[in-house]
C-alpha cells in the first residue's frame, strides 16, 4: 500500500472539493478559518462552531454529514465523532476545545490533527444547560498517521 504523507493527502482532497487553499497559510492579521462537516440535525455541533467563533476562528459549515469526509481525510472511525473539521491543514474532530486548536496551530506538530472522541459532557458544544454543569474528564489527542497506521497520544487531559 502506497504511503501518502498527512499534508499531501489533505491537500488532494481539497483539489478533489474544488476548494484548494481553503485550509491553507494563516497570517497573523487573518482569522483562520475552520471548514466543518456536520448533520444538519446536530445542536451540539452548532454549539461548538459557536464556541469556535467566540474565540476568534471564522467558521464555514456544511451540513452534509461528516463520515465520508472523516474516511476521505484518513481518520479512523473509532477516533470519530459528531463532526469533522479542517483547520490550517489539520483535521479537528468532534469538541476539541478552542485552546487546543490555537496550541497547535501555534506549535505546528507533524501530525493529522486533533481528536475529541465521541461525545463528552462539559467539552465545548456539549456544556449547555441541558447538561446541568456536569463534566465528564476527557483526553484531546493528537493523531499521527492514518488509516490503520493512525497512532495517538494525549495532548491534554481535561478534568
Amino acid at each position: 500500500m502506497k504511503t501518502i504523507h498527512r499534508r499531501g493527502a489533505i491537500a488532494a482532497t481539497l483539489a478533489w472539493l474544488g476548494t484548494a487553499g481553503f485550509a491553507g497559510a494563516i497570517h497573523a492579521d487573518e482569522k483562520p478559518l475552520v471548514e466543518v462537516w456536520k448533520s444538519p440535525t446536530c445542536g451540539c455541533c452548532k454549539d461548538w462552531v459557536a464556541h469556535m467563533e467566540e474565540h476568534g476562528f471564522v467558521v464555514r459549515v456544511h451540513d452534509s454529514g461528516n463520515t465520508t469526509m472523516r474516511q476521505r481525510l484518513g481518520l479512523p472511525q473509532q477516533l470519530g465523532s459528531c463532526h469533522t473539521a479542517l483547520v490550517g491543514g489539520y483535521v479537528v474532530e468532534g469538541h476539541v476545545p478552542a485552546q487546543d486548536v490555537k496550541r497547535m496551530l501555534a506549535e505546528k506538530p507533524k501530525a493529522l490533527g486533533l481528536t475529541v472522541p465521541g461525545m463528552p459532557v462539559g467539552s465545548p458544544g456539549m456544556d449547555g444547560a441541558v447538561y446541568g454543569g456536569r463534566r465528564d474528564p476527557y483526553d484531546v489527542l493528537l493523531v499521527s498517521g492514518r488509516g490503520d497506521a493512525a497512532t495517538t497520544r494525549v495532548w491534554r487531559a481535561v478534568r
